[in-house]
């Protein structure tokens, strides 16, 4: 299933500029996640479609729907142990399951109320909330927000085995599209096309705090 790009510059005038988005390449079947890895593991899940290998089901895993957000944490697949960047093309259903689970890092005192109660749903759940500023292709800081969902125990093995559609390794477009962003020709940047995920249930929109798009 080859990623759907598009020019960055088109892309840009249309995404939000500010506010809390789950930019995803997504349709009714499927939302693309990434991660980065090592090689051997990056290889491994490339060639099975799956996770396994070194892959270790023990600790917290991120994923992240926005191409660019996964490009400023990996460095353009240049940073150590980040060198091989995947494409993971999940079942929408799952992905969506993943969000009224997902419980904040931090205590969100309108969402929890006390940070005891904060404590206890984080003890109970196995998927974690993160929204972090996005950033541009050159690594600059925006105003909006970008989600990751950081997934461990029954979730991360579900994620890692389950609900996969498909997998690739995009390194190699993701190494092309660096050299443009290295040589400053954005108006050559082609990025996966991106538009707002609005979730299907309103009480799980509200609960993570989105934006609504204008």
């Amino acid at each position: 299933m080859p990623l759907v790009t598009e020019p960055y510059t088109a892309q840009r005038e249309r995404w939000p500029g500010a506010g809390r988005h789950i930019l995803a390449q997504h349709d009714e079947r499927t939302v693309v996640v990434y991660q980065a890895y090592n090689p051997r593991i990056g290889h491994f899940a490339a060639e099975h479609r799956y996770f396994g290998g070194d892959f270790r089901l023990g600790r917290m895993s991120w994923i992240k729907s926005n191409f660019l957000w996964m490009m400023y944490r990996c460095g353009w697949a240049s940073k150590p142990d980040q060198e091989t960047v995947l494409a993971v093309w999940l079942r929408r259903e799952a992905f969506e399951s993943l969000l009224p689970q997902a419980v904040h890092s931090k205590h969100v005192p309108e969402v929890y109320g006390s940070e005891k109660q904060w404590q206890e749903q984080l003890a109970r759940s196995d998927v974690r909330l993160q929204w972090d500023p996005d950033h541009g292709p050159s690594g600059g800081p925006l105003e909006r927000r970008a989600i990751q969902l950081g997934l461990k125990g029954e979730a991360l093995r579900r994620y890692s085995r389950e609900w996969i559609v498909d997998l690739e390794d995009i390194t190699p477009f993701v190494r092309e599209q660096r050299e443009h962003v290295q040589d400053g020709r954005l108006d050559l940047l082609l990025t996966p096309r991106e538009t707002v995920l609005w979730p299907a249930d309103e009480a799980t929109a509200s609960r993570l705090g989105l934006s609504r798009p204008s």
